[in-house]
């Protein structure tokens, strides 16, 4: 069937979402001691400088956390940073993640050698106290008297069941929060969420529909130092003290703008805790005569004051592995510098003024800087007794870069999710289906799964429709040989109807 050709407006299809402005250069100078090795990866890759920024300054949080909590206008507060990284596939993410990395992950194999050397000597030790245990039992279920105490005395001076040697794992991709607070009760009291994948991690189970809140909620608690307390039937009472979370997902923008849409996440506080970048796009501009020579001088460095770190014992509870980290002040200077910022930032959240729309990532500014600072200062010496000024300048830089990140993104994350299923079905009409038009039922049938219910699609294709996306077909058209009574042509790009 031959079908006649149908009007578009000549500017071609309307985009649904706003164009997000560009960005500030990311202030790498403000990063002092890690500076020099973002630079390296940064030459090597040609990637945007802020993606190894991104990657080095959550390591160095990951690795310096559990110890010392840093002072702030509020109180103490974790040095632990929540990073978020938004790069297209290409910008090289891998690439600048795994170098800043890679002496952690040596360290973990090394670790992962030595506790299966320790889970042989555990075994053989807790067959034995089983075994002995199992004798006192039934030895007593046979005594009377003074035996049935001697037989008490017995298991009382055996001792406690010995205990596993804890995971050495630093670090996990896309855990589930149960997961997760298995691994901070058998493994190590300080962790990360380190994913070059992070989509992985926001599009998993942990954060289903059904999971969501709980996931979000638990992920605040810990960007707080709160202790992790979980109650469920059949598992028992779970409370875990003085545990600490790192956090950098990297994602691609269409990930990153869906779960910014989202009012759980910024209704809960979950990304106000986020350092938010989107750096321009170096795809097409990394060409082989604009290589500059890349040395691993400042790598070496960064790996092994990373590997020293790791390897300094954390103030814990051997018991418990509960941390206890230190108090670090901040000079007298520091805090005048940091009150400075704080009231700036307040008075910009006033109604029409600058950050006015979004006070939940400005009401955290001057902590994040607080957090920053300690870092910072914690790379450079874990017993430093105080953050000092200079250091704190820089952290407000950076946080100040990172506010701009919100404020410039928030706008174009602010979208109804039924604008935001419209993008997505555009997305896959564009670069996935395979024909020309389409229906209601292939929608629902095939379609993202968000658009699995009729009444919610037709609702998506009448957006799609007024955008220009699509065009209606007259009732009774052809479409893969049956007649429809409601059907569209897709418009793939301006003044393209195909």
């Amino acid at each position: 069937m031959k079908l006649d050709p149908i009007p578009f407006a000549p500017e071609g299809p309307q985009p649904l979402l706003r164009e997000v402005p560009p960005g500030a250069p990311y202030p790498v100078a403000a990063l002092g001691p890690l500076r020099p090795a973002i630079e390296e990866v940064q030459a090597m890759t040609q990637a945007p400088v802020a993606i190894p920024a991104q990657s080095a300054l959550s390591v160095a949080s990951l690795a310096v956390q559990g110890f010392a909590d840093v002072e702030t206008l509020g109180g103490l507060r974790p040095t632990s940073l929540y990073a978020l990284t938004i790069a297209q596939s290409g910008e090289r993410k891998s690439s600048c993640d795994g170098p800043l990395l890679a002496a952690l992950r040596e360290f973990e194999r090394e670790q992962a050698q030595a506790r299966r050397d320790e889970m042989a000597h555990w075994a053989n030790a807790h067959a034995i106290w089983k075994g002995e245990r199992e004798r006192i039992l039934a030895e007593a279920k046979q005594a009377k008297g003074s035996k049935r105490d001697e037989a008490r005395a017995d298991l009382s001076a055996l001792g406690p069941e010995p205990c596993p040697p804890p995971s050495p794992d630093r670090t996990v991709t896309e855990p589930t929060f149960e997961g997760l607070t298995r691994l901070f009760a058998e493994g190590q009291p300080s962790l990360g969420i380190f994913s070059d994948e992070g989509g992985q991690f926001l599009g998993g189970h942990a954060m289903s529909s059904e999971n969501r809140t709980k996931t979000l909620a638990a992920l605040n608690k810990l960007w707080q130092g709160d202790p992790i307390q979980r109650t469920r039937a059949g598992d028992g009472s779970v409370s875990l003290y003085g545990r600490r979370l790192a956090v950098h997902l990297m994602v691609q923008p269409t990930v990153a703008r869906e779960f910014m849409a989202d009012p759980k996440a910024t209704g809960t506080g979950f990304l106000p805790r986020f350092l938010v970048a989107e750096p321009p796009s170096a795809i097409g501009t990394r060409l082989s005569a604009n290589a500059r020579p890349a040395g691993t001088v400042a790598l070496g460095i960064f790996g092994r004051r990373l590997r020293e770190v790791l390897e300094t014992p954390l103030p814990m509870d051997p018991q418990s592995r509960d941390l206890s980290p230190r108090r670090l002040p901040l000079a007298p200077e520091a805090r005048v510098l940091l009150g400075q910022f704080a009231d700036a930032i307040e008075a910009a959240q006033a109604p029409g003024r600058d950050l006015a729309h979004v006070t939940g990532y400005a009401s955290k500014a001057a902590e994040q800087a607080a957090r920053i600072a300690g870092v910072l200062t914690l790379w450079g010496d874990l017993h430093a007794p105080e953050v000092p000024a200079d250091t704190m300048a820089d952290a407000i830089t950076l946080a100040q870069f990172y506010l701009s990140e919100a404020a410039r993104l928030a706008d174009a994350a602010t979208v109804s999710a039924e604008t935001a299923r419209a993008e997505a079905l555009r997305r896959w009409l564009v670069e996935t289906w395979p024909y020309p038009d389409l229906t209601t039922r292939e929608v629902v049938q095939s379609g993202p799964n968000s658009l699995r219910e009729t009444k919610a699609a037709r609702a998506v294709l009448q957006v799609l429709e007024s955008h220009g996306w699509l065009v209606p077909l007259p009732p009774g058209a052809l479409v893969r040989g049956t007649v429809r009574k409601e059907a569209w042509r897709i418009v793939r790009g301006v003044g393209h109807v195909v």
